[in-house]
């Protein structure tokens, strides 16, 4: 069985904990996109990690972790990272990288620092991992797969020809120096030494896994709302993030996936520039930023504060839409005990007219929050495990939201740990 774990909104919504639970009775973890341009926070038994590139399920002694065809593989963040988590004492991971994903080059992650600097004020918020030259260069035909690696003839080849086009940006778009095809081919030989025991059909042994039975999870990165197609466009990733994506980013039937498990911050954040319609400010934002998620909301990749708001039903509803959400997992509930009362975005004014649809980017720059306040419930949430012992203003919180989404929320976190979630059944059919 296939299950897909991602996220409704702009990301940060707590994914990486919930792969976390349901990698305790998965066998294989696959990320199926992106790159370390975005981390998930886990806290477990063996401490707090920030995980770029590893799937949330390395933790696990019986799992398989597996880098799909559709990650924007940075070969040398994978291995620090393997090498991190180790050091702190967990167990060396089984890891398997798909032989078809393909390589952040060194030149990516320039050529994004260079084009962020150029177009100064209007840059689009990028934390310059070079996932959009890297993207840009795979549908361009010019990216390197893991495969070619291994084909010497090939390899310093191509380095050559794509050196050389690389070379006229560096010069004379960003007059920066140019660079040496040998460097670069003796960087591409270290990654091919440190990825060579790992490296696999990937899609293949999924199709066996399957036959016999074994479940699996495909983790996303992001959320439906940086999709390039059905995100906030232009102010996207550069990769699908949505789970339909995960049948092709980690070569297996679309027909497989059998459950989709949308994670939903039970307020909103997000990083970067773009519309936010239900985006606070001020003290009420510092507030809700030092209490949010564990430790505080800020990127678990670039450090930076995260813009905070209310929850948006409407964000929600059409990122749970877009998901083909079977499950919504309700994060950081506990964070909003300290309210008298939570406002909640219920709708969209735009121009004078109130809609509850998700509009494209130029409609959504106009829209104003209609807001909702509910009654807040005044207390500490964490230990609770019966969703029924909730206080009642925070089951009616929590089962308004999901009336207003239409999407059942099954599961409930209340806290950082693994295990601080509360199951519950849905009254939605």
């Amino acid at each position: 069985m296939v299950k897909a774990v991602v996220g409704a909104n702009w990301g940060d919504e707590g994914k990486g904990k919930i792969t976390d639970m349901l990698a305790e009775s998965a066998d294989i973890i696959v990320r199926f996109q992106g790159g370390a341009n975005a981390g998930h926070t886990i806290v477990n038994d063996y401490g707090k990690f920030a995980l770029h590139t590893l799937p949330s399920g390395v933790f696990y002694g019986h799992t398989t972790s597996i880098i799909g065809n559709g990650v924007a593989l940075n070969i040398p963040i994978l291995f620090n990272e393997i090498k991190s988590i180790v050091d702190k004492g967990v167990p060396a991971p089984k890891i398997l990288v798909s032989d078809r994903a393909q390589i952040v080059m060194p030149y990516h992650i320039l050529l994004d620092q260079y084009e962020e600097e150029r177009l100064g004020g209007k840059s689009f918020g990028s934390t310059k991992s070079g996932i959009a030259p890297f993207y840009s260069d795979k549908y361009a035909k010019i990216g390197f797969q893991v495969s070619e690696l291994f084909d010497e003839d090939i390899l310093a080849e191509k380095v050559e020809r794509v050196v050389e086009m690389k070379n006229i940006l560096f010069e004379h778009m960003y007059h920066k120096p140019k660079m040496d095809p040998k460097e670069i081919l003796n960087t591409l030989h270290e990654y091919r030494d440190m990825v060579a025991p790992y490296v696999c059909d990937v899609s293949l042994f999924l199709n066996q896994a399957l036959k016999e039975n074994k479940t699996v999870l495909l983790e996303g990165q992001l959320g439906t709302l940086k999709d390039p197609d059905h995100g906030i466009y232009p102010m996207v990733t550069s990769s699908s993030t949505l789970a339909a994506y995960g049948a092709i980013g980690a070569g297996i039937p679309p027909y497989e996936i059998k459950q989709v498990v949308t994670v939903c911050k039970a307020y909103s954040s997000a990083v970067g520039a773009g519309a936010f319609v239900s985006e606070i400010f001020g003290e009420e934002a510092d507030e809700l930023r030092r209490r949010g998620g564990d430790g505080g909301e800020y990127g678990a990749t670039t450090g930076r504060p995260r813009r905070m708001g209310w929850f948006d039903c409407v964000a929600s509803k059409y990122g749970c839409r877009l998901q083909g959400t079977t499950d919504v997992a309700f994060t950081v509930l506990d964070v909003l005990g300290y309210l008298d009362e939570i406002p909640v975005c219920v709708g969209y004014d735009i121009d004078g007219e109130v809609t509850t649809e998700f509009p494209v980017t130029r409609l959504l720059e106009k829209a104003k929050p209609v807001i909702k306040v509910l009654p807040g419930w005044k207390c500490d949430i964490r230990g609770i495990k019966n969703y029924e012992e909730l206080p009642a203003n925070c089951k009616n919180y929590v089962e308004f939201i999901e009336e207003q989404i239409g999407y059942p929320i099954t599961m409930v976190s209340n806290g950082p740990g693994r295990h601080d979630i509360i199951h519950r059944e849905s009254k939605l059919k």
